[in-house]
């Protein structure tokens, strides 16, 4: 048996497919949710406590309380009293689903899907797999949350086409993704999102508020009790217009009381909120598709419950949302529909999702060359064939990178392999490499010398670079506001290597082609070729690409005039004439 499992920010679920039907376990209390928090005993030798049992604890020892750990995944620090990495207390949390689920289905559970945002890059989903295999599960995929939704949306849909946009704001993660779904095939047109955004900070702006308002600073028992109010009040003020927020012995034996508006509320949570508008625009711009097209947008994740959501949401689509489902179990219940397809156990549906960033290496002159570009569909396999830039190379190393600016630098590199070759002539070596990414969405980089065959391979599991997840959002803006100067400085890398090749080149060629080149067809390229070292010298990208343009027109009688040199010298060696 497959489960299906939501690993979410602020809750995660367990769920499996039962005669039939996709059903979402609940605990020994009768609740599905499972908050994501483990507590750390002092004592090293007791062992952590999980969910419910964890966020009790966070009010009398938040220090030794870890919540949010799925806005910590892929990243190289250490987390808690313990100094664990996120994955490892991710797999804590996972172990808790799983026996969940083994206590509910009277058998082991072994084998599982588990949910991921779909803007979670490479080295995320990875450690999301890894956290998964800790807990003793072999994960049978990775699966994006919005498509998750999409299926639980669309289960009884299959046999209709429609368009719809997932706007999924969790407790720490947003995504938007535009899918089509038709005749059992679920397409991911289009996916955009911030996995620094959520319900948390939303709390994190009302516990600032609160504070300010009590005018003393908070240690940090009390800031847990604010935010232990904040998401009370957020809670509340989803169905109510104003709400008592009150703090019992909250100075020592006096207690306070402060009352708290939904208008104040909305005050602080929309500069949150509108950070979502811009993810949306490009989604449907990434899609093709005007917000008219679109047959229908859902809503999930436990933040859609708020009014100010739900009308950002009508506002950007033109449409008002549709919230028939379960904001905090959608999710799960699409992984656990998953699950069941896998074993056979629901109807077959084709999941085609897609890669939410480009992937590529660096190349010579520290160009970014793009192998898969963002928001192909998945699995998927490109590559392209490279040689040595230079002479008597011996090595080529293959930085894989990933984002969406022109120049390597600007990019996040993921891994490096090197891979050795005959040394000789320049463009002698035949390098290719081979970019391939699995239905999880993780990358497996292939670089094989095609003389020798000789084969190595990168397996992107983790990086060095400290993944902040905010600088994907930053990532996809930097490449539209810095577009035009990126392309130019791509354009000069590119001509300014052209020219430094081809002027060495035409001086050997003139000195050899002697006075077999016309006075006027060598003053003409000479005039060429000093434009070019003049457009070099001042840095001017179009400038230089038009100035190498015509240093190669005007050097096509003196490359004729050359290559039939060449050949009357051959024939004459050989005694033809």
């Amino acid at each position: 048996m497959i489960c299906g499992i939501d690993l979410g920010t602020t809750h995660s679920l367990i769920g499996v497919v039962e005669a039939g039907f996709p059903i979402l376990l609940a605990d020994e209390s009768g609740s599905r949710l499972t908050p994501s928090a483990v507590y750390f005993p002092a004592d090293a030798a007791e062992p952590p406590r999980v969910g419910a049992a964890a966020l009790r604890q966070r009010v009398l020892d938040p220090g030794r309380t870890v919540t949010s750990v799925k806005r910590l995944m892929g990243q190289p620090g250490r987390v808690g009293p313990r100094a664990m990495r996120p994955e490892e207390i991710a797999a804590l949390i996972l172990g808790r689903l799983k026996a969940v689920g083994e206590a509910a289905m009277g058998e082991p559970l072994t084998r599982a899907v588990i949910t991921v945002p779909a803007y979670f890059n490479d080295s995320q989903r990875a450690a999301t797999k890894r956290a998964g295999e800790r807990a003793g599960l072999v994960v049978e995929r990775i699966l994006n949350e919005p498509t998750a939704a999409a299926l639980a949306y669309g289960l009884d849909k299959l046999d209709e086409r429609s368009r719809v946009a997932v706007y999924d704001l969790g407790g720490g993660t947003f995504d938007i993704s535009i899918l089509e779904l038709r005749s059992g095939v679920f397409e991911v047109l289009s996916t955009a999102g911030d996995t620094r955004l959520g319900g948390d900070d939303i709390d994190e702006a009302v516990v600032a508020h609160l504070q300010a308002r009590l005018g003393e600073p908070a240690d940090a028992p009390a800031r847990a009790r604010l935010w232990e109010a904040a998401i009370a009040a957020k809670h509340a003020l989803s169905t109510v217009d104003t709400h008592r927020v009150q703090l019992p012995f909250y100075r020592g034996t006096e207690s306070v009381e402060l009352e708290l508006t939904r208008a104040e509320l909305e005050a602080l949570a929309g500069p949150v909120v509108d950070r979502t508008r811009a993810c949306c625009r490009r989604a449907l711009a990434d899609a093709g598709l005007p917000a008219a097209d679109l047959d229908e947008v859902i809503l999930v994740g436990g933040a859609t419950r708020m009014p100010l959501v739900r009308r950002v949401a009508a506002e950007v689509f033109g449409r008002e949302p549709n919230i028939s489902q379960h904001p905090d179990e959608a999710v799960a219940l699409g992984a656990t529909i998953q699950a069941g397809i896998l074993e056979g156990s629901l109807r077959q549906i084709l999941l085609l999702d897609v890669t939410p960033l480009s992937l590529g290496l660096e190349t010579f002159g520290g160009l970014m060359n793009v192998i898969i570009p963002r928001n192909t569909t998945i699995p998927c396999k490109a590559g392209e064939l490279f040689t040595n830039a230079v002479p008597n190379q011996e090595s080529m190393l293959v930085r894989v990178l990933q984002g969406e600016r022109e120049m390597a630098r600007d990019n996040w590199e993921l891994g490096q392999l090197a891979i050795d070759f005959q040394p000789g002539p320049k463009g002698s070596a035949r390098v290719g490499v081979q970019f391939e990414i699995d239905q999880n969405g993780l990358l497996r980089v292939l670089a094989r010398d095609t003389r020798t065959g000789t084969d190595r391979v990168l397996e992107i599991r983790n990086t060095a670079v400290d993944v902040d997840d905010a600088r994907v959002e930053e990532m996809i803006a930097a490449s539209l506001d810095h577009a035009f100067d990126d392309m130019r400085e791509r354009v000069f890398t590119e001509a300014r290597q052209k020219a430094e090749e081809l002027l060495p080149a035409v001086d050997q060629a003139l000195a050899a082609a002697g006075s077999a080149v016309a006075e006027m067809d060598r003053a003409a390229i000479e005039a060429a070729a000093a434009e070019t070292r003049a457009a070099l010298e001042a840095g001017e990208a179009a400038r230089l690409k038009a100035a190498v343009t015509a240093l190669d027109r005007a050097t096509e009688h003196l490359a004729a005039v050359l290559v039939d040199r060449a050949l009357e010298e051959s024939l004459q060696r050989r005694g033809i004439l």
